[in-house]
């Protein structure tokens, strides 16, 4: 079954442990994920959801926005290669501020986080995809002054050092998708000879959800 390759997963353990061990979401708190189209991402929104969060993603196509409205069923969505300024926009969709930011980005997202985090906030540190490849050393973030301003917590974490959440997330995850509550979407490559295409469209953000290669 193939999604153990993406929601039942590495993934879905990733999403499932940093969010809920990490961030520690309450219900009637705020959610900020970025690439939340992704197969990390839209597990986390699904499951702040769940526990009775306000869920705020981005991004980065049309298509992608309306996936995570009509399926995932966040809160609010916005394109981020399509805003002036990725501060305002999430402030306009988090007026009360952010209580839990699940970070996948780096760069412009963590900024605008930071921006808006609330006292005693939790960031949890999945990954920071907008770093991979670059040949210079990031600038920042330039207002990474919060953190200390705002008590906030910013913790990095490795999905193998959480293997003995497994149990447990397979009889939650299980139970989820058993009741309809959890959805995903797999974006599939048709051969071995399109697996570097595909690996590099990760990068170029091409898929939704699991980028997987079918063998023929």
């Amino acid at each position: 079954m193939q999604a153990y390759l993406g929601t039942l997963g590495m993934p879905g353990l990733t999403a499932y442990v940093g969010l809920l061990d990490i961030g520690r979401p309450k219900a009637g708190e705020t959610v900020f994920v970025s690439a939340a189209a992704g197969a990390v991402g839209t597990v986390v929104c699904q499951i702040a959801k769940l526990k009775g969060c306000r869920v705020v993603g981005s991004a980065g196509s049309p298509a992608k926005v309306a996936w995570l409205r009509e399926v995932a069923g966040v809160d609010a969505a916005f394109n981020y290669k399509d805003v002036g300024s990725l501060t305002a926009e999430l402030g306009k969709h988090c007026p009360n501020g952010v209580d839990v930011y699940f970070e996948n980005v780096g760069g412009a997202h963590l900024e605008a986080a930071l921006e808006h985090m609330n006292n005693f906030g939790r960031i949890v540190l999945c990954g920071m995809i907008s770093h991979y490849n670059e040949t210079t050393p990031a600038s920042g973030p330039r207002n990474l002054r919060f953190a200390v301003r705002k008590r906030l917590t910013l913790q990095g974490f490795i999905v193998s050092d959480h293997l003995a959440r497994q149990a447990q997330f397979y009889a939650d995850m299980g139970a989820w998708i058993a009741a309809g509550k959890i959805k995903w979407q797999e974006t599939i490559s048709d051969g071995i000879e399109h697996a570097p295409k595909a690996f590099i469209g990760l990068f170029k953000g091409e898929n939704v959800g699991k980028m997987l290669v079918k063998l023929s």
